[in-house]
C-alpha cells in the first residue's frame, strides 16, 4: 500500500541532504526478503500474529515474526521441538476463510546422546491448528504415533516476549526502553510483562491444557506417553492482555473457535457472491474476500478494513476509503463504517506535529508505546494530502450506491469540512490546486499514495521541491466536488449544489491547462512549488479518468500512453513508465506494479468507455495472481516485463494480506461489467458490458439494490455480453445497455 507514514519511506534507500530529515528512523530496512520466508498470518480485530512455515515464531534481525496487539509485540519467540529438534515440515495450510492456520509436521531421526538411532522419522505427526479472536491466539497441537510400540516423547514450547514498538520491528531504534518486569508462574500458566515509559504495563500469559510437566519463564516441557494409533491433544492460549475468562483453556478453544467462523460467516455473507466459468479465478475472488474481511476490524462506526499485515494492520484513512470504494457495489455497509470511523475522528483545530488542520481525514492512527510518547508522529497522524477529498468522494458514492439519505445527513457536516478544508489549507498559495508539505520536520516529505521520498520528480530525475500538487490530487478534490454538489441537490440545498458544480467546471478547465502534456500525450505528474511540471509518465494519469475530471478528447491519449509497453508491462501498468529516467522496476514507487493502481486506472478507463482495455489489465493482474500462493494479489510486485511461460517478479517486502490489493479483483470486475445503481427505482444497471478472455460467464448473487435484490447471470455470446435475470426482490430490475 502507499508507504502510510513510515510507509513512506518503508522501501527506500534513505535520502541524503535537507530532505532527510526526519525519515531515516522510519525505515523498514529491506534485509529479509518476506518472499523467501513466506510467511504465514492471523488477524482479528487489533490482534495479528506472523509464523514461520512451522507456525513457529522465531524473530530475529529484519523478521516480522510474532504476535501483535495495537502495535505492540507480545510474543517475540515461540518454538516447538521434539526432543530438542524441530519437526519437519509437511504443509501449511489456511482455512478458505482465513480462520485458521494448520501446519502438519512430523518428527525427523531423532538420535540419544551416542548418536543411537532412538526414533525413526516420520513416525510422530504433529499438528498444530491456530486462529485468534478477541485479542488470544488459541492453538491445539495434535500428537499421533504410527509406531508399533508406545512411544514417550518430550515436547517442549520455548517462548519469549520482548515487547517491541512494530515501529521498532521495522527498524528503528530507540536509545531507552521500558522495563520487564519478572515473570509469574502459576500451576498452568505463566505471565510475562513488560512496563513502558509511557507507564504503560503490558502482559502476555500464556496458559497450558493440560499442565506441563515444567513450566518456567520461558519454557514448557511435556512427557507425552503416545500408544500405537492414539492421539494426545495440548491447548493453548496467549493472552495478549485482554480479560482473562474463567472457564478452562480446552473448552474456551472451542468456543472461540466457534464464534471465530461465525463472525467472518456473517461479515461476508453482507457480499454478494460470484461463481464464474473459471475454477482458478473462482479460487481467486474467494481469497479476495476472505482477506478482505480478515483485515476489517469492527470499531464503534462500524466495519473499517485495516491496510495489511504486517506493517499497516491498523487504521489508515487513504487505503480504506479506496478500498470502501472498490467494495461498494458489493458490500456497502463497508463504505458506511469507513465514512462513519473518519468522520469521527476528523481533525478540528491545528496540530502542526500531526500535520492535522480542520476539516482533514485521517492518514494513520498508532497505539504503541513509541507513538505514545511521541518518538513517532503517527499517533493520530493526518499528513496524507488526499484521504480528505477521497472521503467526500466515498460519501457521494456511497449516497448514488444505497440513497442512504439518513446516514448522509449524519455525514454531511463532515463532508462540507472536508470541502472546506480543500479550498482554504488544502490550497496553499489559492491558486485553484491542492497541494501538500509537511508542517514539521517529522512528518512525510510527500503526502500522496506514492509517497517514498523519491517519488515525486521531474523529467531529468531531480526530486520535486514543495509545495507539490499532485495530478491525482487534483482529479480526487473535482470528484470532491462533484459528490458534494450531489450530495447537496438530495438534501435540498440547490445553493450550495450550483456553487460546488461551478467549482469543479472551473477546476477542469484550469487542470486541462496546466496538467495537459501534448508532447507526452498524458497529464503531467505534478506541479512543483514554483508551479514548474513534473513531465513524468505515470499511473496518476489514469486516476484523472477516475473520476471524471479529464475533458472526454484528452481520455484516447491517456489510455493510448498507460497501455503502451513501456507502462503496460503485460501484468499491469507500471507506476512511471520503463523510459523515466528514475524508471526501477524494483524500487517501490518508480516502475513497479501496484493492483489498487490499476484498478483505479482500470475503474477510469471503463468510465470513459475503455472497457476492453480494462479487460486486459484485468486480464494481466489474474494471470499475475495464478503465479501466486493462495493466488493472493500482494501490495505491489515488480515491474519487469512479462516474459512467456514465467510468472511476475515478487517484491521483497510487499505485505500480504493487503486490503485494497484484495479488492482488486472485485473492483475490475466491475469496471469490466459496467455495473452501477439507481437505488431510487432499484435499478442496477449494466452498461456496454464486457468480459475478459478468461471468464466466459459470470453468475453474482444476492446483489442489493434498495429494498429488493437480484441475482444475474452474464454470458460471452459472439461479441456481445448477455445479461439475464435468475431472481429478484423487493421491486428490482436490471437495466441493460448494449
Amino acid at each position: 500500500m502507499p508507504m502510510h507514514s513510515a510507509e513512506a519511506v518503508a522501501h527506500a534507500p534513505a535520502p541524503a541532504g535537507p530532505e532527510a530529515s526526519g525519515l531515516d528512523q522510519f525505515l523498514v530496512p529491506a534485509t529479509v526478503s518476506l518472499q523467501e520466508r513466506r510467511p504465514l498470518t492471523l488477524k482479528h480485530g487489533d490482534t495479528f500474529g506472523v509464523f514461520d512455515r512451522n507456525g513457529d515464531i522465531i524473530a530475529g534481525p529484519g523478521s516480522p515474526d510474532g504476535l501483535y496487539h495495537r502495535d505492540t509485540r507480545y510474543v517475540s519467540h515461540f518454538l516447538l521441538t521434539l526432543e530438542g529438534a524441530r519437526p519437519m515440515l509437511l504443509s501449511s495450510t489456511l482455512r478458505d476463510d482465513n480462520a485458521t492456520l494448520t501446519c502438519d509436521l512430523a518428527n525427523p531421526d531423532l538420535f540419544d546422546g551416542d548418536e543411537q538411532l532412538i526414533l525413526p522419522h516420520d513416525l510422530v505427526h504433529v499438528r498444530r491448528s491456530r486462529f485468534l479472536w478477541q485479542g488470544k491466539c488459541y492453538e491445539r497441537v495434535s500428537l499421533r504415533s504410527f509406531d508399533e510400540d508406545t512411544r514417550t516423547v518430550r515436547l517442549l514450547f520455548d517462548f519469549a516476549a520482548d515487547y517491541a514498538d512494530l515501529f521498532e520491528v521495522r527498524g528503528t531504534h530507540r536509545e531507552r526502553r521500558g522495563t520487564h518486569n519478572p515473570a509469574r508462574v502459576d500451576g498452568a500458566s505463566v505471565a510475562l510483562s513488560y512496563t513502558g515509559l509511557d507507564t504503560v504495563t503490558r502482559t502476555t500469559t500464556l496458559s497450558f491444557d493440560p499442565k506441563p510437566q515444567s513450566l518456567t519463564a520461558r519454557r514448557a516441557v511435556y512427557e507425552i506417553a503416545l500408544p500405537p494409533r492414539e492421539t494426545q491433544l495440548i491447548f493453548i492460549e496467549i493472552n495478549c492482555g485482554v480479560m482473562a475468562e474463567t472457564a478452562g483453556t480446552r473448552r474456551r478453544f472451542f468456543v472461540a473457535m466457534r464464534d471465530a467462523r461465525r463472525a467472518l460467516r456473517y461479515a461476508s455473507s453482507r457480499a454478494a457472491s460470484m461463481a464464474t466459468s473459471n475454477d482458478i479465478f473462482n479460487e481467486a475472488a474467494r481469497r479476495s474476500v476472505s482477506d478482505i474481511y480478515t483485515l476489517i476490524t469492527e470499531t464503534p462506526e462500524g466495519p473499517y478494513p485495516y491496510a495489511g499485515i504486517p506493517w499497516f494492520s491498523t487504521v489508515f484513512g487513504r487505503d480504506a476509503i479506496i478500498t470502501a470504494l472498490e467494495t461498494l457495489w458489493l458490500d456497502p455497509e463497508i463504505a458506511k463504517g469507513v465514512l462513519r470511523h473518519l468522520a469521527a475522528n476528523q481533525a478540528t483545530s491545528f496540530d502542526p506535529a500531526a500535520d492535522a488542520e480542520p476539516g482533514k481525514i485521517l492518514h494513520e492512527v498508532r497505539y504503541g508505546e513509541m507513538a505514545e510518547l511521541g518518538e513517532v508522529p503517527f499517533r493520530r497522524y493526518y499528513g496524507s494530502i488526499d484521504s480528505t477529498p477521497l472521503f467526500a468522494m466515498l460519501a457521494g458514492a456511497y449516497l448514488e450506491r444505497t440513497g442512504d439519505l439518513a446516514t448522509t445527513r449524519e455525514l454531511w457536516p463532515h463532508v462540507r469540512a472536508a470541502l472546506a478544508w480543500q479550498e482554504s489549507e488544502g490550497d496553499r498559495d489559492g491558486d485553484g490546486f491542492i497541494e501538500y508539505g509537511r508542517r514539521t520536520s517529522e512528518g512525510l516529505v510527500n503526502q500522496g499514495w506514492k509517497d517514498s521520498h523519491d517519488s515525486i520528480f521531474h523529467a531529468d530525475g531531480t526530486l520535486a521541491r514543495g509545495p507539490i500538487a499532485l495530478a491525482e490530487v487534483q482529479a480526487y478534490g473535482y470528484g470532491a466536488l462533484i459528490s458534494g454538489a450531489e450530495i447537496a441537490r438530495a438534501l435540498g440545498d440547490e445553493a450550495y449544489a450550483g456553487e460546488l458544480t461551478a467549482k469543479a467546471q472551473a477546476l477542469r478547465t484550469r487542470f486541462d491547462a496546466a496538467f495537459f502534456d501534448r508532447e507526452l500525450g498524458t497529464y503531467v505528474l505534478a506541479l512543483d512549488g514554483d508551479k514548474r511540471p513534473c513531465r513524468v509518465r505515470s499511473s496518476n494519469a489514469g486516476h484523472v479518468l477516475f473520476t471524471g475530471l479529464a475533458l472526454p478528447e484528452r481520455a484516447l491519449d491517456v489510455v493510448s500512453t498507460l497501455m503502451d509497453p513501456t507502462s503496460f508491462s503485460g501484468w499491469g501498468v507500471r507506476t512511471i513508465a520503463s523510459i523515466e529516467k528514475r524508471y526501477n522496476p524494483m524500487s517501490y514507487h518508480n516502475g513497479s506494479v501496484w493492483p489498487h493502481d490499476n484498478a483505479l486506472v482500470a475503474a477510469g478507463f471503463a468510465r470513459y468507455g475503455f472497457r476492453r482495455q480494462a479487460a486486459r489489465i484485468f486480464e494481466g493482474l489474474f494471470a499475475a495472481s495464478t503465479y501466486i500462493e493462495l493466488r493472493r494479489l500482494p501490495e505491489l510486485f515488480c515491474g519487469f516485463p512479462k516474459q512467456r511461460s514465467n510468472g511476475p517478479t515478487f517484491y521483497p517486502v510487499a505485505c500480504s494480506p493487503q486490503a485494497w490489493a484484495a479488492a482488486t479483483p472485485l473492483s475490475l470486475l466491475q469496471s469490466c461489467i459496467g455495473v452501477s445503481f439507481r437505488p431510487g427505482s432499484c435499478e442496477v444497471v449494466f452498461d456496454r458490458p464486457v468480459l475478459p478472455d478468461f471468464l466466459h460467464e459470470v453468475t453474482l448473487r444476492g446483489i442489493r439494490c434498495g429494498e429488493g435484490g437480484i441475482d444475474v447471470f452474464l454470458r460471452q455470446s459472439g461479441p456481445e455480453v448477455v445479461v439475464s435475470v435468475l431472481q429478484r426482490s423487493g421491486g428490482s430490475r436490471v437495466v441493460t445497455h448494449a
